[in-house]
């Protein structure tokens, strides 16, 4: 969309909007994306103002420096009774007085949900006050995952409409179910090519790159079998390695790949604030199966080896890998079963085969709509 000025959309005096979101990089990156849309289409001081509401012990504290932050408390929620339903109760009951003020101070006309348990007591609280008639907001659930979570699943009757990235998802939200594709950063959405991408990571650019990425916060064993693979086997000669950590995992890492295989070219990086470098860098991705980096493989036509998380109550992460690798967009590994060796076999299964190029196709017939354009769309029809 064309960038707008003020003065042009008379419909409303200043645009204001809630984000609520948070605790890992697939639940903030989707805010930040469609922020930074709203900034694009309405950049006038006076135009547009944003706040996000999230939790101070979440990546949001760390990640989002281009809006304001309200820290609400919340709690995770229960989904049976146990000794810590009451502490629960108590701090996603503080969550919602919290909010109550806030969003009564910010008198948002549109609040935005991108997931995480902080979301709850922010919903609960603009539902109120718009019951009140103390706000106007209408209000929005970003669902980017296949199939919903708990916390989702409890919001989705006090939200207007939920805003979903598959087709395969709108039987989970009826007629609230609008299919809007999952919104990207910017970044993604420039053309880059390979040599230049591995020039400015300094890594080679004329070689094979494998790109592993374990989410906003690392993956351990994940890491573990990349170091494994590093150390025992010696890579293609063409081949190199951009291992991206995560903090947590970085000089565990550090000290665990001192010694690697002859002839192996490694690079080991903490954390990418922008990895869309390394997508363009890629032939192939070893990553968690999370809705934001699904996203970002579709937008880049990035084959990957997506070994999902395990441990996740509602399976989200095996429902979005078994989607790409029906499609043939992605090989999935299990968890539990992720070695150096399988890596290996996996690897030159793709690479040395014609496979990789069948996936990049596939991986792009996966490619999210326009994601930030339709949600503009559904915001600003809202408001006007």
């Amino acid at each position: 969309m064309e960038s707008r000025s003020r003065r042009e959309t008379p419909f409303f005096v200043k645009l204001r909007v809630a984000f609520t979101g948070g605790g890992t990089g697939g639940h903030i990156y989707p805010a930040l994306a469609i922020h930074d849309a709203l900034r694009a289409r309405y950049p006038a001081a006076d135009a547009y103002e944003a706040k996000l509401f999230g939790n101070e012990d979440g990546l949001e504290a760390t990640l989002v420096k281009t809006m304001p932050i309200a820290f609400v408390p919340s709690a995770p929620l229960q989904r049976s009774l146990s000794v810590s339903t009451l502490r629960t109760v108590f701090a996603n009951a503080a969550g919602v007085i919290k909010a109550l003020g806030a969003l009564a101070r910010f008198k948002p006309d549109f609040v935005v949900a991108t997931g995480g348990y902080v979301c709850f007591p922010v919903v609960v609280a603009a539902r109120i006050l718009r019951l009140f008639r103390i706000i106007r907001a209408r209000i929005a659930l970003l669902e980017i995952n296949v199939t919903p979570g708990l916390t989702n699943r409890l919001l989705t009757p006090l939200v207007d409409e939920v805003w979903t990235t598959y087709a395969a998802s709108e039987q989970s939200f009826g007629r609230k179910s609008v299919l809007t594709g999952a919104p990207v950063r910017a970044s993604f959405s420039i053309a880059k090519d390979g040599p230049s991408a591995r020039e400015r990571l300094g890594l080679d650019p004329d070689r094979t790159t494998i790109v592993v990425i374990g989410g906003s916060q690392g993956a351990r064993s994940i890491n573990e079998a990349v170091a494994a693979l590093v150390t025992r086997r010696t890579l293609a000669e063409t081949w190199q390695v951009l291992h991206v950590s995560g903090e947590r995992d970085y000089q565990y890492m550090r000290a665990e790949e001192r010694e690697l295989a002859a002839g192996n070219r490694v690079e080991l990086v903490p954390y990418l604030d922008d990895p869309a470098d390394a997508y363009a860098a890629a032939d192939v991705v070893i990553a968690r199966a999370g809705a934001s980096t699904l996203a970002e493989l579709a937008l880049t036509g990035t084959p990957s080896i997506l070994i999902p998380y395990p441990f996740a109550a509602d399976q989200h992460q095996a429902h979005n890998a078994a989607l790409f690798e029906d499609a043939g967009a992605a090989i999935v590994l299990k968890d539990a079963e992720v070695d150096g060796d399988r890596l290996w076999w996996t690897l030159r299964d793709v690479l040395e085969t014609d496979r990789v190029t069948t996936m990049r196709q596939a991986a792009r017939s996966l490619a999210p709509r326009n994601a930030s354009a339709a949600i503009l769309a559904r915001i600003e029809a809202a408001v006007a």
